[in-house]
C-alpha cells in the first residue's frame, strides 16, 4: 500500500511537470503576439486543461493497457517509469527545449519494463501503431495544415492593411489558444490517469476491466492544471519568439492547426506529443514567409530533443528500476 501511494504521488508530480513543461503549447503564441497577458493566458489554459481532462479517457486507456503488459505486482516498474519521465522533463525544461512529456512517459514505461521482464513485456504492436506512427505523422500533419490555413488566411486578407489584420486576429487568438488548451487536457492529462490506473490494476486494487475511477480523473486534472498555471517560461520564450517572428495571424493559424490535430488524436486514443504538434504548426505558419523565416538552428535543436526523448527517458527509467531494487 505504501508503494502504491508513493506511485500516485510521483505520478501527480509528473503530471505537474507535464503541465509546467507544456504550458507553452497553448499560450506561447498568444503571449508573444500580445493577444493575451501572461497571467490571463496561463489561467485560461489551466482551466481548459482541467475541462479537457474530463472530456475523454481514450488516451488514458491506451497508456494503461496498450503500451506495456506487466504481471501483477509490478508497481516498481511504474515508479521507475515516472522517475525517468520526470528527469527528462526537468532536463529539457532547464535547456528551454519543447520536448514531449508524453513520449518521456512512454519511454519511461518501456525502459522500466525492459529492465524488469525483458522484450516480452512491451506491446511492440501498440508501440508502433499508437506511438511511433502518430509521433511521426502528427507534427507533419500539423505543419502541413498550418501551412494551408495560413495561405488561406493570406488570400482572405491580402487587400487589408496590416493594422486591421493584426487587430482582427489578435481578437481571435484567445479562441484558438483556448482550443489548444482544451485539446491538451484531452491528451496529456490522460497519460497520468493511465499510469495511476495501471498501478491500481497491478496492485490488485482494480480489476483489468474496471473503468478509471472518478477520483483519478479529478486529481490528474487538478495536478496538470496547477502545473500549467505556474508555467514553464523558458519554453514559452522558445516557442513564442525563437522559432519564427509571430504576428497574430500566424499565431491563429498555428493554434487552429494544432488544436485540430490534437483533438482528433485524443478522440482516436493516440497519445501524441502536443509539444511536437504545436511546434510543427508554428513552423508551418511561418514557412509561408519563405524557408528563411524559420530559425532552423533552433528548430534542429528541438528535433534532436524529440528524437532523444524516448530512448533517454527509457535509459533513466531502467537505471531507476535497478537502483530501486538495490536499495529495497
Amino acid at each position: 500500500m505504501i508503494l502504491l501511494i508513493a506511485i500516485i504521488v510521483v505520478a501527480l508530480v509528473f503530471d505537474f511537470t507535464n503541465g509546467f513543461h507544456d504550458s507553452a503549447n497553448a499560450i506561447a503564441t498568444s503571449i508573444s503576439t500580445r493577444a493575451l497577458s501572461p497571467r490571463v493566458a496561463l489561467l485560461m489554459a489551466a482551466v481548459l486543461n482541467m475541462v479537457g481532462a474530463f472530456v475523454s479517457q481514450n488516451v488514458a486507456k491506451t497508456v494503461g493497457k496498450g503500451i506495456v503488459s506487466l504481471p501483477a505486482d509490478s508497481q516498481t516498474v511504474v515508479l521507475a517509469a515516472l522517475i525517468g519521465a520526470i528527469c527528462w522533463n526537468l532536463i529539457t525544461w532547464y535547456l528551454g527545449l519543447p520536448s514531449s512529456s508524453s513520449h518521456a512517459l512512454i519511454g519511461g514505461l518501456v525502459g522500466a519494463t525492459l529492465a524488469a521482464v525483458g522484450m516480452s513485456g512491451v506491446e511492440w504492436g501498440g508501440i508502433w501503431h499508437k506511438v511511433v506512427l502518430p509521433m511521426i505523422s502528427s507534427p507533419l500533419i500539423g505543419l502541413l495544415v498550418a501551412f494551408l490555413i495560413m495561405n488561406l488566411l493570406l488570400l482572405l486578407v491580402f487587400r487589408w492593411s496590416p493594422r486591421p489584420v493584426n487587430r482582427t486576429f489578435r481578437a481571435l487568438q484567445p479562441l484558438s489558444a483556448g482550443a489548444v488548451a482544451l485539446a491538451h487536457g484531452m491528451n496529456d492529462a490522460q497519460k497520468t490517469m493511465g499510469v495511476i490506473w495501471l498501478a491500481l490494476i497491478t496492485s490488485g486494487h482494480l480489476s483489468k476491466d474496471a473503468p478509471i475511477p472518478t477520483w483519478v480523473i479529478l486529481v490528474a486534472a487538478l495536478s496538470i492544471s496547477m502545473g500549467t498555471y505556474f508555467g514553464g517560461w523558458r519554453i514559452i520564450r522558445t516557442l513564442g519568439t525563437k522559432i519564427i517572428h509571430l504576428d497574430p495571424i500566424h499565431g491563429f493559424a498555428a493554434e487552429t492547426s494544432a488544436a485540430a490535430v490534437i483533438w482528433t488524436a485524443s478522440v482516436l486514443g493516440y497519445p501524441i506529443s502536443t509539444t511536437q504538434t504545436i511546434t510543427a504548426s508554428i513552423m508551418g505558419s511561418g514557412a509561408t514567409g519563405g524557408l528563411s523565416a524559420v530559425k532552423w538552428g533552433v528548430a534542429g535543436n528541438i528535433i534532436w530533443a524529440w528524437i532523444l526523448t524516448i530512448p533517454a527517458a527509457a535509459g533513466v527509467a531502467a537505471g531507476a528500476y535497478f537502483l530501486i531494487h538495490l536499495v529495497s
